[in-house]
């Protein structure tokens, strides 16, 4: 005989399968959420200036939120234009030094490398024409081979590039919609919530936003120190450049990598041209290798794991586990993602140390 189901017991059922489809074409439409995603986690972290400039009061003018949505988004893009103008002076000055200190520069690896190599009778020569003629034979070796790889990667990288550049255009569009009816979503998120829940769920709510706040706070001034540490490091290391790169890597450090794959690029590459010898290149590498020590096993793990409530050793694990679940996308999330499921865990804790189950 079949379980009876009580007509409450079909609703639940009923529903929680239209949820579960619900959240199995988010995961298949994964990709096309991209740009969504982006806009939704940049219209959190601007929300507060949007109501802040809707909150001022000119006699007895107030400002409409569509200009306010606006005006923040005009400094959003002023402030990401800076990190960009930071970028291209360095970039356009190092650039051509590099194009004329290349053939030094490999003249040194020549004498460093060469009578090296010659000892395990490898027997190449590190200047421009020896490294021509070895790419020569390489490619004469397997021409067909690497044309076919080369195609297939230009097919591949304009089908990535036009996805890049879609998603680029749609993520300002989407992040004025957002804006512009912030609390109004949030509202209709509150109205879909079961009645019986609601208590709980704005609960649950005030509690990540208030973690999610004291993330930013926390990642804040973990760009800050490290803007800091960069810039007077290389300063001490005598590089020109020491300014700007010690802030581009510190500003861009909550991206992982970006900050700091570019940072030690860009300061490689003074060091290259400024230094005459190797010194400018090891000091750069130490200074790199202290400071993502400094990052990754006491800054974030104190002003960021701290302040959201996470022991540092949960934080790094967050890291590990998120970017191997989710690739780059999933470390950049790792954080926000585990001050959310923190909350719900703390709920689901209480819930389970209240219930029969537990005290029976």
């Amino acid at each position: 005989m079949p379980f009876p189901f009580t007509p409450e017991q079909k609703q639940t059922t009923f529903w929680c399968l239209v949820w579960l489809a619900f959240f199995v074409l988010l995961y298949a439409l994964g990709p096309v959420l991209t740009p969504f995603i982006a806009a939704a986690i940049i219209a959190y972290a601007l929300g507060g200036g949007v109501d802040y400039f809707c909150r001022l009061q000119i006699g007895r003018w107030r400002m409409p939120r569509a200009l306010a949505v606006v005006a923040v988004m005009i400094l959003f893009l002023a402030a990401a234009t800076a990190l960009v103008l930071i970028v291209i002076p360095v970039l356009t000055t190092e650039i051509p030094l590099l194009q004329a200190q290349f053939p030094m520069f490999l003249a040194r690896l020549d004498a460093l490398l060469s009578p090296r190599l010659a000892s395990y009778g490898v027997k190449v020569k590190l200047d421009g024409s020896g490294i021509w003629s070895l790419l020569t034979q390489q490619m004469a070796g397997s021409g067909d081979e690497i044309w076919a790889k080369v195609l297939a990667s230009a097919r591949i990288g304009g089908s990535a590039l036009l996805g890049w550049a879609a998603t680029l255009i749609l993520i300002p569009v989407v992040l004025f919609y957002l804006l512009l009816d912030w609390h109004r979503l949030l509202g209709q998120i509150s109205t879909a919530v079961p009645r019986r829940f609601v208590a709980q769920a704005v609960s649950a709510g005030h509690e990540v936003n208030v973690l999610l706040a004291q993330y930013l706070r926390g990642q804040l001034l973990v760009m800050l120190v490290l803007a800091a540490y960069y810039s007077v490091a290389l300063s001490m290391l005598g590089l020109d450049v020491a300014l700007p790169v010690g802030i581009l890597t510190g500003i861009l450090v909550f991206i992982p990598y970006l900050g700091f794959g570019l940072g030690l690029a860009l300061a490689l590459i003074a060091a290259m041209l400024q230094f005459p010898d190797w010194t400018g290149l090891v000091g750069v590498a130490v200074i790199y290798g202290a400071g993502q020590v400094l990052e990754g096993f006491f800054l974030t793990p104190r002003l960021v794991g701290e302040r959201i409530g996470l022991n540092p050793l949960a934080v790094i694990f967050a890291l590990l586990a998120f970017g191997q679940l989710f690739g780059f996308v999933g470390v950049l999330l790792a954080l926000p993602a585990s001050a959310v499921l923190m909350v719900a865990f703390r709920h689901l804790r209480h819930h389970y140390l209240r219930s029969s189950f537990y005290n029976a």
